[in-house]
C-alpha cells in the first residue's frame, strides 16, 4: 500500500536532509564523510533494522522546540510560574514520547530490493522495493530515497505500513553511461509522530545493474542481407507460400501480405508499425549487424546505431546476427538473443 496524501509529518524540514550551498569546502567535507561512511556498510539487499542500524537526531523544528523550552522554563523559574512549569514539562514530556515513538516507527522493519532490469544509457532505472513489518503496530509516514553521494538533495518516497503486513515502494535512479553500475545507496527515514525528530537508516544493495548504449533515435536502415556461402544468388521462394522475412510497409502492398499479429502487437504497444512479407528476402541470406560497416562516425555513435538495429531487427522477428571487435554472436532471433547482443554491445 502507497500512499500519497499529504500529512503533516511528512513535511519535510529544513534539518532532514542536511545540505549547504554547492562547491564549499563544508560541502566538499559532508561528502568525503558520507562517502566515507558508506564504503563502510556491507553491501546486501535484504536489510533489517534494528538498534544496530538506526540513527535517530533532531531536526531543526526540534531544535527550535528544544530552545523554546529552555526559554520556558527560565520564565517560568524568574517568574514562578506554576502554570509555566506545567506547560514545560508537558511539552518537554511530549517530545520524549515522540522521540521514542519516532524511534520505534522504523525500527523492527526488513527491507528487500528486487534485482532491477537492465535499461539504456539516459533512462531511469526504476527499483522495486519490499518493506515488511511483522510487528502489531502499523508504521506511518516511511520515507525511502536514492543517496547520491554527488548530491545532496533527495527525492523521498513516502508510504504507510499496515500490521503484520508489507508495502511496495518505486523509486528511480538516472543512469548516464553504459555498461555495469553499483547500485547507489538508498535511505530510508521517518519524521512521523512530531517531526521534532528524524530517524534513518542508509542502505547500500549488493545488486548491480546493467545499462545498454542509448539507441539511435532515427537510424539509418537495416543493411542487406549477406548470401550464405553456396547459396549465392539464390531466390527459391517456398512452395507453401511462407516466406523467409519480413520488411517496413510500403505504400501498394497487397493485404494479403501484410504480417496483421505483428501489426495488432504494433497497435496494442501504441506504434503504427506495419510490415509486409518479404519474397525477395527468401533468398539463402542471413542478416549481419557489423561494428566496422555500420557508417557511424565514432565508437559510440556506432555502438548506439548497432542497438537501435538490434531493438529494430527483434521486433520485425528477424534472424540476425552481430559484429563486434573481438566477438561475434552468431545469428538468430527471439527475446534471449536480444537481450545477448545488447549486454554485448553495452559491455563492447
Amino acid at each position: 500500500m502507497k500512499l500519497t496524501a499529504h500529512l503533516p509529518w511528512r513535511q519535510r524540514s529544513e534539518g532532514a536532509v542536511p545540505g549547504v550551498s554547492s562547491g564549499g569546502p563544508l560541502t566538499q567535507g559532508r561528502r568525503a564523510l558520507r562517502r566515507w561512511f558508506h564504503s563502510r556498510l556491507p553491501r546486501t539487499d535484504t536489510l533489517a533494522l534494528t538498534h544496530r542500524n538506526v540513527y535517530i537526531l533532531p531536526t531543526r523544528p526540534g531544535w527550535m522546540l528544544g530552545l523554546t523550552l529552555l526559554l520556558l522554563l527560565v520564565a517560568s523559574i524568574n517568574y514562578q510560574l506554576n502554570l509555566g512549569y506545567l506547560l514545560t514539562f508537558l511539552l518537554a514530556g511530549s517530545a520524549v514520547v515522540g522521540m521514542h515513538i519516532c524511534h520505534g516507527n522504523l525500527r523492527g522493519l526488513s527491507l528487500h530490493l528486487t534485482p532491477p532490469a537492465p535499461v539504456h544509457a539516459g533512462d531511469a532505472a526504476r527499483l522495486d522495493i519490499r518493506l515488511a513489518n511483522t510487528s502489531r503496530q502499523a508504521r506511518y509516514g516511511i520515507a525511502l530515497a536514492v543517496t547520491d553521494i554527488g548530491d545532496d538533495t533527495a527525492h523521498l518516497t513516502w508510504t504507510d505500513v499496515p500490521a503484520q503486513s508489507g508495502a511496495e515502494v518505486h523509486t528511480a535512479w538516472q543512469v548516464t553511461r553504459r555498461g555495469w553500475h553499483d547500485l547507489p545507496a538508498l535511505s530510508a527515514s521517518t519524521l512521523f509522530p512530531l517531526g521534532t525528530f528524524r530517524v534513518w537508516t542508509v542502505w547500500r544493495p549488493a545488486s548491480r545493474l546493467l545499462a545498454y548504449p542509448k539507441a539511435e533515435l532515427h537510424p539509418p536502415p537495416l543493411p542487406a542481407g549477406e548470401p550464405q556461402p553456396g547459396h549465392a544468388g539464390a531466390s527459391v521462394v517456398r512452395s507453401s507460400g511462407e516466406f523467409d522475412g519480413v520488411r517496413a510497409y510500403r505504400r501498394g502492398d497487397p493485404l494479403r501480405s501484410v504480417v496483421w499479429k505483428k501489426a495488432a502487437q504494433s497497435f496494442a504497444a501504441g506504434r503504427d508499425d506495419l510490415v509486409s512479407r518479404d519474397a525477395s528476402s527468401s533468398q539463402r541470406s542471413l542478416l549481419w549487424l557489423d561494428y566496422a560497416t555500420c557508417g557511424a562516425p565514432d565508437p559510440e555513435s556506432r555502438l548506439s546505431r548497432l542497438t537501435a538495429w538490434v531493438l529494430q531487427a527483434d521486433r520485425l522477428d528477424l534472424v540476425f546476427g552481430l559484429r563486434l571487435p573481438g566477438r561475434e554472436i552468431p545469428p538468430d532471433s527471439g527475446p534471449s538473443h536480444r537481450a545477448r547482443c545488447l549486454e554485448a554491445l553495452a559491455l563492447c
